[in-house]
């Protein structure tokens, strides 16, 4: 499972390519063995669909994977530093208009 998860996160275009070609083919021989009246234009027009709904559940899937372990990173990494409830110095006031200055 780690290696298909890594192999994933490398290749994030060709993974998500793939499903959706795989998403039209398995539509599309759902819809010929079924023996439905469609017309083949119809039935690709359907597979399309039905891929496209594949990929974008995947895709939001993705993203909130992504989101949420982004967040449990900075939980852990990001953590602010306590300082004690004396009166900042002159150093500590400069260093902190250096650090969050716009320009």
């Amino acid at each position: 499972m780690e290696a298909v998860q890594s192999w994933v996160s490398k290749n994030k275009l060709a993974s998500i390519g793939a499903l959706w070609a795989s998403g039209i083919g398995a539509t599309l021989v759902a819809y010929s063995r079924a023996k439905s009246p469609m017309k083949p234009s119809l039935r690709l027009i359907h597979a399309r669909m039905h891929a496209q709904a594949l990929t974008l559940a995947v895709l939001s899937g993705a993203a909130a994977y992504h989101y949420y372990d982004i967040n449990r990173d900075d939980i852990h990494h990001h953590q602010i530093p306590v300082e004690d409830n004396s009166a900042p110095n002159v150093t500590h006031l400069v260093e902190w208009e250096l650090q969050h200055s716009p320009f």
